[in-house]
């Protein structure tokens, strides 16, 4: 009797089991498509989502793997409650909103198109779905919803905090904002990004890019190696006011022409000027072993400089620039305001630490050339291997683009010699005297 019933438990469990889908391993990669649109007193969501990323949740089955759509809406609708509308926050002018509405819910073939734009999406969700007989992999579909948030106005500013890195491995949101009366923006947004404002004020959207510019000088070790460079002879307020000044003023100039479009957008370019920066770290370290003395020369040098490492900032700003709103400019400032109280911060740090080096632990002499042998050894092994990746690009051809983009360039090439020209010719005016560099004063 035991071995019959065993055999009848058995049997069972092979007859059910293709009812329902069991929990399955966390998706490699997974990417959340919503559009979000304000109007009247409702902020409507359309989310897409592989329906594979909804776990634990027992879809019925028709076969082996395949959806029952004519009995899937309720376990549909559960995904939606458990694994979307907890985890996508929206907030109007700072307040959080209450629970959405789910207005629809549907299952679409992964081939479908709808979510091209909010349009297409919006009919596709609320249309009719798909006829009970059509046959689709559960795991390759995708889940569609719309939800509804009760909203005071459609002229407020909205907010978006998604927590939906539990999705996947790797998990990307992409977010479009349809305001009324103004064109639609994208986000592309990795993991939990935190609070993302879809229409940020001048002043928001300025003091997240302070941060990140602040954030970013502290990350990058190239650009710090190169502040470095530049300090190890100097230490003096007035001598480093000038040169870090020429930087700043010259990389501010190239990321703002970078940012408005005027850079090119070919693979070989990236890989071109981290090589020259590399570059810049090993010349301005040689030019310390030298014992170059010539303030005049110095800032001239780092103003040239600037202009390249300006690329280098812009191609981190590329992912970022997403959350300026219509601030553009504004941003872009405010990131140069971050990166140079970045360089001040280090500033502070590395003069009193040269000094006390110099004074207490080596000739100043022979730490300048030690710490810049050093320096340009690691930036030497840079430049070696971001060369031999800028080879495996073929040359660019010579075609009108190509030309026009280096008109544009030769203009703000042209336009930066002439401010440093100027900014020259006014400091011999004001008497600017001796412009060696002069060693710190040394102190009993």
């Amino acid at each position: 009797m035991s071995a019959a019933r065993a055999v009848a438990a058995a049997a069972l469990l092979l007859a059910i089991a293709p009812t329902c889908a069991f929990a399955h391993d966390i998706p490699p990669s997974v990417i959340v498509q919503t559009y979000v649109r304000p109007e009247g007193h409702t902020l409507t969501v359309l989310v897409r989502v592989p329906l594979a990323a909804m776990r634990d949740v027992a879809f019925p089955l028709t076969g082996a793997d395949e959806l029952d759509l004519a009995r899937a809406e309720p376990m549909l609708r559960d995904a939606a409650r458990i694994w979307l509308a907890k985890d996508l926050a929206f907030y109007e002018d700072d307040r959080p909103l209450g629970a959405p509405r789910l207005a629809a819910v549907r299952a679409s073939l992964p081939s479908d198109r709808s979510f091209g734009t909010y349009e297409a999406a919006l009919a596709h969700v609320t249309g009719r779905p798909l006829p009970a007989g059509t046959r689709v992999v559960w795991n390759q579909a995708m889940l569609d919803v719309l939800f509804e948030y009760a909203i005071a106005s459609d002229r407020a500013t909205f907010s978006i905090q998604p927590s939906l890195a539990r999705l996947g491995i790797r998990v990307m949101t992409v977010v479009r904002y349809r305001p009324p009366q103004s064109p639609e923006r994208a986000f592309e947004l990795s993991g939990d990004p935190g609070l993302v404002r879809l229409d940020p004020r001048w002043h928001q959207a300025a003091w997240r890019f302070v941060r990140f510019g602040f954030a970013h000088i502290l990350d990058g070790t190239d650009h710090l190696l190169f502040l470095l460079c530049l300090v190890i002879p100097l230490r003096r307020f007035r001598d480093l006011a000038v040169v870090v000044t020429a930087f700043t003023a010259a990389h501010s100039l190239t990321l703002i022409a970078s940012a408005s479009g005027l850079a090119p957008d070919a693979l070989w370019f990236t890989p071109l000027i981290e090589t020259l920066i590399a570059a810049s770290i090993v010349y301005m370290a040689l030019e310390n072993i030298a014992g170059s003395s010539n303030l005049h020369r110095r800032w001239m040098i780092a103003f040239g400089f600037g202009l390249v490492h300006g690329f280098g900032f812009s191609f981190a700003l590329r992912e970022t620039l997403q959350f300026a709103g219509s601030h553009l400019l504004t941003s872009l400032l405010a990131f140069n305001v971050g990166v140079e109280a970045g360089q001040l911060a280090v500033l502070a740090l590395l003069v009193p630490a040269l000094q006390l080096l110099f004074r207490y632990v080596v000739a100043e002499r022979m730490g300048i050339v030690i710490l810049s042998a050093l320096v340009a050894h690691t930036a030497w092994h840079w430049t070696a291997d971001r060369w031999a990746i800028l080879r495996q690009f073929q040359a660019p051809t010579p075609d009108a683009v190509l030309m026009l983009t280096l008109v544009r360039w030769l203009l703000v090439v042209v336009g930066a010699a002439a401010i440093a020209w100027l900014i020259a010719v006014n400091w011999r005016r004001l008497g600017a005297g001796d412009l060696r560099i002069r060693p710190a004063p040394k102190r009993d």
